[in-house]
């Protein structure tokens, strides 16, 4: 497999897979709430936050926590990094299931 067929394992995962797809649909600045987002995915807590912290870790998502009124929330978006690294994804993905569109 060449360097630029080879799946980001940060993303590859299932779970963290389809929060970054989640997060792609939304503008470049748009943020979503946890609750949101959890419900979206059909996700428990804990296992949408272990996923959330290994995005963030690779500066694939930011975390924001603030509050709305005098509610806590925490907003997620996608940085411009993590939508780039999902792009290359993509495009990997489809070079590894149709290798001769690539010629």
């Amino acid at each position: 497999m060449s360097e630029s067929t080879e799946l980001d394992p940060v993303i590859h995962a299932q779970a963290r897979l389809r929060v970054v797809s989640a997060l792609s649909a939304l503008r470049d600045d748009d943020k979503v709430t946890f609750p949101r987002l959890q419900e979206s995915l059909g996700m428990t807590a804990g296992n949408l936050s272990v996923h959330l912290r290994k995005l963030e870790d690779a500066g694939y998502v930011e975390v924001t926590k603030t509050h709305q009124g005098r509610t806590p929330a925490t907003l997620i978006r996608l940085t411009r990094r993590g939508r780039l690294a999902f792009e290359e994804y993509t495009a990997a993905l489809r070079t590894l299931l149709d290798p001769g569109a690539q010629s």
